[in-house]
């Protein structure tokens, strides 16, 4: 059950921010305080957070409904949301500019997604031992 909460959480938020970045690219650069100076940086943008995030979100939408795509639904959150939040924080620690409520919410969420995540994962592992 706890996995597809997780599952569910990650699929709604995911194709939601991913679809806002992908229809206007300009809403997550602000969100992050970054400026796009040319259509590279559209496309960069709408690419990695729209499109890269909706096709997660999908991912994780099919691990619910079909069990072949369970464990590796979950392993995409624990693995690359893992990684994610790990070089979130250790770009956080590095630098020496101020941070704001963006970057400690994505990487509380993150971090909370991990764990969730990772627990579930364990479970569906020892439900097939038990």
């Amino acid at each position: 059950m706890l996995g597809k909460f997780i599952l569910a959480l990650s699929s709604l938020v995911f194709i939601a921010y991913g679809l806002v970045s992908l229809v206007n690219p300009a809403v997550p650069a602000g969100y992050a305080g970054l400026v796009m100076t040319n259509g590279n940086a559209y496309a960069e943008i709408g690419s990695m957070y729209g499109g890269l995030q909706t096709g997660v979100g999908l991912f994780c939408l099919l691990a619910i409904f079909r069990p072949e795509y369970y464990r590796g639904g979950l392993a995409v959150l624990v693995i690359g949301i893992g990684m994610l939040a790990l070089a979130r924080l250790i770009s956080a620690v590095v630098t020496n500019d101020p941070l704001t409520l963006y970057t400690w919410g994505a990487l509380a969420y993150e971090t909370v997604t991990v764990a969730l995540a990772a627990m579930a994962l364990r479970q569906s592992y020892r439900a097939v031992k038990a």
